[in-house]
């Protein structure tokens, strides 16, 4: 199967790794517009916790492309560990690029992808961290991309939480309900007889979580153990669910609020962050090229790999190529990834054309479920549409969730959200309802289309239709693709189109 993780287009500062840039370029890029003793500040929070990568490095001259790697750790590179499984590991690995000629690129690494890791053997990319820390993981990836890295930040997930509700936290459009408690019983008092002992060496521990489907706004654990679930997910589920935490953080933060919140930024970056990068030379250099490419597109380059029982692999060669394409910055098209089959491959970009008919032979008739589902939506207050159409073999992920959206500030807002589950590993689509008349997500539509009598807006990402909304009176509403964006423009236009409202369903009905 393809791997395909792919991130989101413009704000480059604003995004990135699960958070972490959020909080480092974002601070840079602020900082870098402010006063030399704010930059000083945060060079002062970098020398904190300096990295000693030795040679590894390459110095960029100013002006220059550079290349960053990105590591999101779950904890810092110095604490200690009994075992393999209890030392800090690293959760994401990320490549930046920044080109003031071609532009920026994003390639994310799957933590699962089999390496050769120097002096360890063959191992998981993220046992690299836990064996020898940034500088085992830099050594690493440059001797399997071939690559020359400038710099390397790392960033615990401790950052993560506290970056998220310093800026207000964060809404997401949540895809089915996450739920993991560890625990099947109660306590229950036992005569133990021996000590009995296992330490989990190489096995990740599952954080407890539980968040229902449905808009809603995130803040601290609970948004951080949302970008990290990996029970019942994959590597490619995973890293998507991560692009669109990162998308919602890109188009609701604003650069006034990261100029000021930027001495709070600051202060978490500094008990957070590892860096070599350790003079103002250095930081004013990065902060410079970022800054020129902020309104530029950052253009993500898919990792192309085989998703296996435990590893994800990919040839020498292939990993080569994808460099070179990160080198040229270039953007790799098509969806994420689909789960069990091969990637539908590159797509052409989304063309002004009339949508397709309705009735797909990819598609089956789902009026008598999608009315039972409304039916128990009613109680939200407001319309309830429903789709008539679905995709084939997908099915109702239970019933609705009708519940208060907590708005931008005391307000809350009626919603009621449905699950279509594909049946497939992280393949979940829905229909969204709320009386929120101007919700973060539905900000700047890339284009409007009226068709039989309603006006829907397309928010696309990249060649993909990520979410089809209409409104309604007082209420507005959306599709949303799956994770993966495996359903296409032509499936997501036709499920929109197909929605009804339930009769009898009114405000205060």
């Amino acid at each position: 199967m393809l791997l395909h993780p792919k991130y989101s287009r413009r704000g480059f500062w604003k995004r990135l790794v699960v958070g972490t840039m959020l909080v480092i370029v974002a601070a840079a890029s602020a900082t870098s517009v402010a006063a030399f003793r704010e930059i000083d500040a945060l060079v002062d929070a970098l020398k904190n916790g300096g990295l000693d990568l030795g040679n590894e490095l390459v110095e960029a001259e100013a002006g220059k492309p550079q290349t960053v790697m990105l590591i999101g750790s779950d904890k810092r590179p110095e604490d200690p560990g009994t075992s393999l499984a209890e030392k800090p590991r690293s959760d994401t690995v990320m490549l930046v690029r920044l080109d003031p000629d071609r532009g920026a690129a994003l390639m994310s690494l799957p933590r699962d992808l089999k390496v050769a890791i120097p002096g360890f053997g063959t191992d998981k990319l993220n046992a690299a961290y836990a064996y020898g820390g940034p500088k085992l993981t830099l050594q690493t990836v440059k001797q399997l991309t071939g690559l020359k890295i400038n710099h390397v930040i790392n960033v615990d997930f401790g950052g993560f939480r506290e970056a998220v509700n310093e800026i207000g936290c964060v809404y997401m459009d949540v895809d089915r309900r996450y739920y993991n408690d560890n625990y099947e019983i109660g306590c229950v008092y036992m005569d133990v007889d021996r000590r009995y002992y296992n330490d989990n060496s190489g096995l990740d521990q599952y954080a407890e979580i539980n968040v229902k489907q449905g808009y809603q706004k995130m803040c601290g654990r609970p948004a951080l153990n949302y970008v990290r679930f990996r029970h019942e997910d994959n590597d490619l589920v995973r890293s998507a669910r991560q692009q669109e935490f990162l998308r919602s953080a890109r188009d609701q933060v604003s650069v006034s609020d990261l100029l000021s919140d930027r001495k709070k930024l600051i202060e978490i970056f500094g008990r957070h962050t590892r860096s070599d990068i350790q003079t103002r030379k250095e930081l004013l250099r990065l902060a410079k090229l970022t800054l020129a490419l902020d309104d530029e597109p950052v253009r993500e380059v898919h990792f192309e790999g085989e998703i296996g029982a435990s590893f994800v692999t990919a040839s020498s060669a292939k990993v080569r190529e994808l460099a070179q394409e990160f080198l040229g910055v270039a953007e790799t098209k098509g969806p994420r990834g689909a789960p069990g089959r091969k990637s539908a491959g590159a797509r052409p970009k989304p063309r002004k054309r009339a949508p397709a008919p309705i009735s797909q032979p990819d598609l089956e008739d789902t009026t008598v479920e999608g009315q039972a589902q409304a039916r128990k939506a009613k109680r939200a207050g407001f319309p309830v549409y429903y789709p008539t159409l679905r995709t084939k073999g997908a099915l109702f992920g239970g019933d609705p969730r009708v519940y208060l959206i907590q708005g931008g500030g005391a307000e809350r807002y009626p919603g009621y959200r449905m699950v279509i589950a594909r049946g497939q590993v992280g393949e979940y689509y829905g229909l969204q309802g709320t009386t929120w008349q101007d919700p973060p997500i539905l900000k700047d539509p890339t284009e409007t289309k009226r068709v039989g009598g309603r006006e829907f807006e397309l928010h696309y990402d990249g060649d993909r239709l990520r979410i089809v909304a209409w409104r309604t009176g007082g209420a507005r509403y959306w599709i949303s693709n799956t994770l993966l964006q495996t359903l296409s423009a032509k499936q997501m236009m036709a499920i929109a189109q197909s929605t009804r409202i339930l009769r009898g369903t009114r405000v205060g009905g």
